[in-house]
């Protein structure tokens, strides 16, 4: 009994982000409902940030939703109905931003990040580095001192 709960819930966990999909949403056409489905995981609800309109349940994720079936079943390429949603809401709406030289920071940013965390890292292990130390032999005063304090000790 508790395999088949858990079987349920992990099914219910995993069919999860097609709940937003209202039934009314989805066209008739299988083939371009899945280009529909492409289109829609590529693009980021501006509600939510972090989802696709595909996860999202918010209206606004509805009607990007309903708005890329609609261009889909004009007969749009995705190229087309993407270049649309963008021109209309700006590239935030993108989950992974296009590499143009407006976005060339955004995208090299993390190689310098790491290139500098490398650099410096390397610059701090070698601070670290202890230089030998050559020690002088103890005078016969000082050994007689030392002996000294190890009986009493």
């Amino acid at each position: 009994m508790k395999r088949f709960l858990l079987i349920i819930l992990l099914g219910a966990f995993w069919l999860s982000p097609a709940l937003a999909i209202d039934p009314d949403e989805v066209l008739e056409d299988p083939a371009l409902e899945e280009r529909a489905r492409e289109i829609s995981k590529g693009l980021r609800c501006v509600v939510c940030k972090n989802q696709s309109i595909d996860e999202s349940d918010a209206m606004l994720a509805k009607d990007l939703r309903i708005l890329v079936r609609e261009r889909v079943a004009a007969g749009d390429s995705n190229e087309e109905v993407t270049d649309y949603v963008v021109d209309r809401y700006g590239e935030f709406v993108l989950l992974r931003p296009r590499f143009s030289p407006k976005n060339l920071v955004l995208w090299i940013s993390p190689i310098i990040m790491l290139m500098i965390g490398g650099g410096l890292a390397v610059y701090f292990l070698r601070l670290q580095k202890q230089p030998d130390i050559k020690v002088a032999p103890l005078s016969a005063e000082e050994q007689k001192e030392l002996n000294r304090l190890n009986k009493d000790a």
